[in-house]
């Protein structure tokens, strides 16, 4: 058992095959938000809220450290160096062309073969009581994934009453594209077997980016006025019968960045009427991914959970009208997300 400022205890969760042995600490308190995270990728283990005298799980779990190393769906996962998919495994940038990894058909997946999610990170602090943290690092080499520059990525994931906020920061010695965002699995019935489509959604995002038959947007920016993805409004999350749009006979449901408007407060609102529970999403980041995570049927059977993940525009490299992704040398790169939570 380690300890950490002010008694933040941590525990051993396993060892690498390679010798590195991964940690999990624990955030929150026992009145309120509790979560644990890993130093393995920044995974968050576990989040919990105490709801009519039961503690309730908020996301799903895997029970050991071998179902996390065989786990393909990046549960929990700190994502990058980019979120989302980069169409052809490939980008221009400053007049030269680069080929990345191409693990999800022919596109580069959440930052390739090798993403944030597979590495332990360093442990830079960790603290607090009501206000507890942990903070970790981790160097991205140049060349990994073909993404070009050395990157060094901090990540403060931590705990203030019911909120749940993680804070990036990078900077790199050359030129590449960056979207961070975080994969946790939600479900907040309280109840991973429960259908998510009673949920209800709200964002605040009156454009969405449709996509093409690799999932990759095709470069416009959509209204959603007058279609299913218009969420300016709580709805259910239960997907519309095909012929209700083009892109939902695509992707077979949400599997979209929505467009957050500049003066949201409130990116998007979640909310279970089987629990009580409500999330609130906050972020500086410009786009909202929404997956309904359909593929869980095959993966993990019985199991229903909604991704939101704030990020920056998948595939914004290929697009000179998505906003500029390219993090340069002296500049830092600084972004947040935050879930709150009410029952």
């Amino acid at each position: 058992m380690k300890v950490g400022a002010q008694g933040r205890m941590a525990r051993n969760f396993g060892r690498l095959p390679g010798g590195n042995d991964v940690d999990v600490y624990t955030l929150g308190s026992e009145q309120g938000l509790q979560a644990e995270i890993l130093t393995l990728g920044g995974t968050l283990r576990s989040l919990t809220l105490p709801v009519k005298g039961k503690r309730i799980p908020l996301v799903l779990s895997l029970p050991d450290l071998p179902a996390y190393l065989e786990d393909t769906s990046y549960l929990g996962q700190l994502v990058g160096r980019y979120g989302n998919r980069i169409g052809g495994a490939a980008f221009e940038l400053d007049g030269e062309k680069y080929k990345l990894t191409a693990n999800n058909g022919p596109n580069t997946l959440h930052g390739g073969d090798v993403g944030f999610g597979k590495y332990v990170w360093k442990v830079l602090g960790s603290g607090g009581d009501r206000n507890s943290y942990v903070k970790l690092g981790h160097r991205s080499p140049a060349g990994i994934n073909g993404f070009p520059g050395n990157l060094d990525v901090t990540a403060l994931l931590g705990i203030y009453d019911n909120t749940l906020t993680l804070a990036y920061e990078a900077t790199t010695d050359a030129p590449t594209p960056i979207s961070f965002t975080w994969h946790p699995y939600f479900n907040i019935s309280g109840d991973p077997q429960r259908p998510i489509d009673e949920q209800r959604l709200m964002m605040a995002a009156s454009h969405y980016l449709p996509v093409n038959e690799a999932r990759v947007p095709n470069g416009e920016i959509a209204p959603v006025a007058g279609t299913p993805f218009d969420f300016r409004r709580a709805k259910t999350v239960r997907v519309p019968p095909p012929a209700a749009h083009p892109q939902i006979a695509l992707t077979g449901g949400f599997d979209h960045c929505w467009v957050l408007d500049k003066d949201a407060r409130v990116a998007g609102d979640l909310y279970s009427p089987a629990s009580g529970v409500r999330m609130m999403v906050r972020t500086n980041l410009p786009g909202l991914q929404v997956y309904g995570a359909y593929h869980l049927r095959t993966a993990y059977p019985g199991w229903h959970a909604i991704c939101l993940e704030p990020e920056n525009f998948p595939d914004a490299p290929n697009h000179a009208n998505f906003p500029n992704s390219i993090l340069r040398p002296g500049a830092t790169h600084r972004s947040f997300m935050s879930f709150t939570f009410t029952a």
